[in-house]
């Protein structure tokens, strides 16, 4: 009976320790004073993309459900 009752609750017990766990995605800053524009040489890679400036890899496509293209985050 006891077996029972940890096996029903370890599934909540999981659940419960790893729902903090979620990250939400960081929005890029807007760039800083001193950073030289550049225009974008090609077409943005499907609609929702926008120009951005990310502080560590420079200008690049960023989508605010898919983040960076090509992997930045």
């Amino acid at each position: 009976m006891k077996s029972r009752i940890l096996l029903a609750l370890c599934p909540a017990l999981l659940v419960g320790a790893l729902s903090g766990c979620v990250v939400a995605p960081v929005e890029p800053a807007a760039p800083p004073a001193g950073v030289v524009y550049v225009a974008p040489v090609e077409v943005a890679p499907a609609p929702g993309y926008v120009w951005r400036y990310h502080a560590r890899y420079g200008w690049g496509w960023w989508h605010p459900h898919h983040g960076w293209y090509r992997g930045w985050r």
